[in-house]
């Protein structure tokens, strides 16, 4: 009888696998190995992935999570600057819903300002992008010119804007007194101030502009060609394979508009304070004065909690509409595969 030899001999630790998981001695000698050096590289790739993260964790932590928490709570209390903190629970939502009657005027405002800014701004993009598409001369500097406003905004802007907006000296008024029109007072008029910050918002179409314009040169050209053969105009191309193509860049601008609109703050804030009265009272600035110029924390949070789950509703129904005018290749060849 062949003995084996002594350094073949399986070990104890072999044999209680064998034994633990009812395999045969020879199949527990022949199963492979764990590679230890390939596990200790793994983690320790985790190791160091976490560590070059960490101060984006440490940010999100501190700078987003924790003041969220943080509102969250508060929103439950009574507090103002100088008082202590006192639990009242939802009277802070009760009191914004039935006693605030600058609270509606906010939202009125803000809805108002979404439900023109957002549609004409897309369409705005949406043609000059079609405008920046076609072989003009010059066409890389017009797209330039067209894109920097997006880049340059904030206070500056603003400042721009007041002296444009002007109803003696300002650019537009004495535009139209050429023509014999004579101009409207636009930010000292509670009629025009509103329709002046839409007028305003469309100078800033170029982040979407671009994007369209990437969505519109992605279009493959042969869908063009075929439906030159088969006898389809210029509407019919742009309704039929354009608009479809481009549908997921539109809805991108959709909702990042509806979010932008909804936080619409720095403008307001520089160049009317939310006035004349309240035509310019957005809902974002109202939260801010409540905070800052009156110190009711507690009730400015609740008005933050409030403001995102308008915009939460309002996001998550743009997603739910999606797949009715949302056009994805791959959706649709995993559809023809069902």
């Amino acid at each position: 009888m062949t003995q084996m030899p002594t350094s073949n001999l399986p070990n104890r630790k072999v044999r209680r696998e064998a034994k633990a998981s009812r395999l045969p001695l020879r199949l527990a000698l022949d199963r492979p190995k764990r590679n230890p050096t390939r596990s200790s590289l793994s983690r320790r790739e985790a190791i160091f992935g976490y560590l070059f993260i960490s101060p984006w964790l440490v940010k999100l932590v501190v700078f987003t999570i924790g003041p969220m928490l943080a509102t969250f709570v508060l929103s439950f209390t009574h507090f103002k600057l100088g008082s202590p903190i006192r639990f009242v629970g939802l009277d802070n939502f009760a009191r914004m819903l039935t006693a605030d009657p600058s609270f509606w005027d906010a939202l009125k405002v803000t809805v108002t300002y979404a439900a023109f800014a957002v549609p004409g701004g897309l369409v705005l993009a949406l043609l000059a992008a079609l405008l920046m598409n076609q072989n003009l001369f010059l066409v890389k500097v017009w797209r330039t010119i067209y894109y920097l406003p997006a880049v340059v905004s904030g206070v500056a802007v603003s400042l721009l804007w007041i002296w444009i907006f002007h109803p003696e000296f300002g650019l537009i008024n004495t535009a139209l007194c050429f023509v014999g029109i004579e101009g409207p007072g636009w930010l000292v008029d509670p009629d025009w101030a509103l329709p002046a910050l839409i007028l305003m918002s469309f100078w800033a179409i170029g982040n979407a502009m671009v994007i369209n314009l990437a969505g519109l040169q992605s279009v493959p050209t042969e869908l063009y060609e075929s439906a030159s053969i088969d006898g389809a105009n210029s509407w019919q191309k742009f309704w039929r394979i354009t608009l479809p193509m481009l549908s997921p860049m539109l809805f991108f601008n959709l909702v990042m508009g509806v979010i932008n609109t909804f936080q619409y703050f720095t403008n307001a804030f520089v160049m009317t304070q939310g006035g004349p009265g309240r035509a310019t009272l957005f809902y974002n600035l109202y939260l801010f004065m409540t905070a800052f110029r009156y110190y009711k924390f507690s009730y400015a949070a609740a008005l933050a909690w409030v403001m995102f789950l308008i915009i939460l509703l309002i996001t998550l129904t743009i997603f739910k509409s999606s797949p009715y005018w949302v056009y994805y290749e791959a959706t649709r060849q995993q559809r023809k595969k069902r």
